[in-house]
């Protein structure tokens, strides 16, 4: 399988030290560099056919999380991975929301990189143990990552959205706020917006109402809690 990847950050040796990861994904991958972030731009804009981007959070020309969001915005068709530094949970969050399908941090190891990077390039979403809280990992994270993996299992719908995906699209619908859902759920607030940025993904939405809107039009959620059948 021939891989084509955007590879975006300001530092050459990190940039040599990514070339080895990316060689396990395929026997073929084609590699472009980028070292700011208007070079980032230009080359996604010159290479349409590109199989997955990763961009560093913070490099020359960067604007942070709001920069993922430009990114993602114009190239919309490209499945992001934001490779950073920085491990702060609120940036996590944000890119995630922003429409990256994951965040690897720089201090992860190669096994990892590679894993998360397969995911991705599967039609899933990474989500970093950052995200979640120490007790929290241990009982969902695992579950998390392995329904992205396996959307077309038990574990995910026909429209690749998982159970917990699915209550939280149902607890939108009823306007909960997300730590009213997080309450509901058991869960931290931090993990819900996971759960509800990655099903905007999903719906390729990027609001509560359009996400409940086509949520209730698939099928997948109803109005009332009570009329939900296996949802």
């Amino acid at each position: 399988m021939k891989l084509q990847v955007l590879l975006a950050d300001d530092h050459a040796l990190f940039r040599d030290g990514m070339r080895y990861v990316l060689q396990q994904l395929s026997e073929q991958v084609y590699i472009i560099c980028a070292g700011d972030f208007a070079e980032t731009l230009r080359q996604a804009e010159a290479n349409p056919g590109l199989d997955l981007a990763l961009v560093d959070l913070n490099m020359p020309g960067s604007d942070g999380v709001a920069s993922i969001r430009i990114f993602h915005h114009r190239f919309p068709g490209i499945p992001l991975v934001v490779v950073s530094g920085s491990e702060q949970r609120a940036e996590i969050e944000c890119v995630m929301e922003y429409g990256a399908m994951g965040f690897i941090s720089k201090m992860s190891s190669g096994k990892m990189m590679v894993n998360a990077l397969r995911v991705v390039l599967d039609g899933g979403i990474y989500f970093p143990p950052q995200l979640l809280t120490q007790s929290e990992a241990e009982r969902d994270l695992t579950e998390m990552n392995q329904a992205e993996m396996e959307r077309s299992s038990q574990f995910g719908n026909k429209h690749g959205l998982t159970k917990r995906q699915l209550e939280a699209l149902q607890y939108l619908a009823e306007g909960l706020s997300n730590k009213e859902i997080a309450l509901k759920m058991n869960l931290a607030e931090g993990t819900i917006k996971v759960h509800v940025a990655a099903a905007y993904q999903v719906l390729k939405v990027s609001s509560r109402m359009d996400a409940v809107r086509k949520a209730q039009k698939l099928g997948l959620i109803t109005l009332a809690r009570e009329g939900r059948n296996g949802v």
